[in-house]
């Protein structure tokens, strides 16, 4: 690097100390043949205008000249670009907004960005295991891209989205591939399992000392995929999606509630309780469907509504078809904020189902002070700015009881004298906490 510089300041003085700002900035110190493509394009397009003062197209054009001068004309190139000119351009005229914008377009755009997969959703906030895997991944797209591995036979009468989807199919296959082999470097082990891992750790070591103490059995209980039961589970959610895939669609009302016969088959079949002793009048009476209702539809998002009828969505076929898959996103409903809930409710949901994991039985009133302690130890407050109270938690254990029951997962019991799950339901809780735990981890704002 030194060398290069002296170079330049020979050849080039005026653009030296520039091109010197810029490779510090990208570099951090290390070698410059330890850099990747994704990290030239976030420094001209992010830190570049948002971290550094000075002429940012100069310095993106003296950073240009010092990787001519070492060989690297692919980044020589992106730094003297239209793409780069126009983003800083962007800052400088539009605001930070439009310029992050602009930057997260033109970054998609060069394909070396690790995309999202199955097996893992990437967070904005990442740890050192999540980010080492990510650089590692965007350095196997970008050699994959110039060595032509991922490069579409490009024919005229090809449509763009064609080009398009073969591109995204790849990228993530590649990157499916890239997290889930053993690697020598790991010591055998996978990407995957090193970001799990510390995801996973991240989650135990979360704020307050009861938080932490209640967590920490679960940091190896967690650590494997929790499988479906082998008995039959999740029955009310089967028979409303029976009902969907069969005679054209579960009936509705008039305004577009779930027929009386349907509600009057659900109480009988799982034992919900109506709001009012008496005959069922319709859905208002039977609460727990709704919520059934609601999980299915709004969260699985595997119904939706055909006229006065509910028929299966082409997601809730798939689910359908696939009863692990549909075991782990109906599990993760029981920690799923509802609407109008946050943070707040989520923990204390959390917080409740850890008590409640291992299936003995609670008394309400003991579950309540329990998660009353664990929250205010992890710094929440009421709204009026003092201690959670009994009164704070109603409304979320409510919430966490009606989706219990409306999954099947509770033992029938009055839900004010005592709380025990059922032996699928305790390894609901295990698969809803581990989703939990391995979740994407995002800045204030971002989904």
């Amino acid at each position: 690097m030194a060398a290069l510089l002296a170079e330049l300041e020979r050849a080039e003085p005026d653009v030296a100390d520039s091109a010197r700002i810029a490779v510090e900035w990208l570099t951090g110190g290390e070698a410059l043949e330890t850099i990747s493509q994704l990290d030239v394009c976030e420094f001209l397009w992010y830190a570049l205008p948002i971290k550094v003062t000075g002429d940012h197209v100069a310095i993106a054009h003296a950073l240009g000249r010092l990787f001519e001068l070492g060989g690297m004309e692919r980044y020589a190139a992106l730094c003297a670009s239209e793409t780069t000119t126009h983003i800083l351009r962007t800052y400088g005229r539009e605001g930070e907004e439009a310029g992050a914008a602009a930057y997260q377009q033109a970054l998609e755009a060069t394909g070396v960005l690790p995309p999202d997969v199955p097996e893992l959703s990437w967070s904005s906030i990442m740890g050192p295991e999540e980010l080492g895997a990510h650089v590692a991944c965007a350095a196997a797209l970008e050699l994959a891209i110039v060595s032509g591995e991922l490069a579409m036979p490009y024919e005229p009468e090809t449509p763009a989205t064609t080009v398009m989807r073969g591109l995204t199919r790849g990228r993530v296959e590649l990157t499916t591939r890239w997290l889930t082999e053993p690697r020598a470097e790991l010591g055998g082990d996978c990407w995957l399992h090193r970001v799990h891992g510390e995801r996973l750790n991240r989650w135990v070591l979360g704020r307050g000392k009861a938080r932490r103490e209640l967590a920490q059995p679960f940091e190896v209980r967690l650590y494997a995929p929790i499988p479906a039961p082998a008995e039959p589970h999740l029955a009310s959610l089967w028979w409303l999606l029976d009902w969907a895939a069969g005679s054209g669609g579960v009936p509705l009302t008039q305004k577009f509630n779930l027929s009386r016969a349907l509600v009057v088959e659900s109480a009988e079949l799982f034992g919900w309780d109506a709001v009012t002793a008496g005959s069922i009048r319709g859905e208002a009476d039977v609460p727990t469907l709704t919520m059934l209702r609601e999980i299915v539809s709004d969260e699985l998002r595997a119904l939706r509504r055909n006229g006065r009828k509910l028929v299966l969505t082409v997601a809730g076929r798939k689910l359908a078809d696939d009863p692990e898959a549909m075991w782990t996103a109906a599990t993760a409903a029981l920690l799923t904020p509802a609407q109008g809930e946050h943070d707040f409710e989520v923990s204390v949901r959390e917080a409740a189902l850890m008590l409640l994991a291992d299936g003995d039985p609670l008394p309400y009133a003991e579950l309540r002070d329990r998660v009353a302690d664990v929250v205010n130890g992890e710094g929440w407050r009421s709204s009026a700015g003092g201690q959670v109270s009994a009164a704070d938690l109603t409304t979320p254990l409510g919430e966490l009881q009606r989706r219990l029951d409306a999954l099947d997962l509770r033992m029938s019991c009055d839900w004010r004298a005592s709380w025990q799950l059922t032996p699928v339901g305790q390894q609901a809780v295990l698969s809803a906490l581990r989703t939990q735990a391995l979740r994407p981890r995002q800045y204030a704002g971002l989904g």
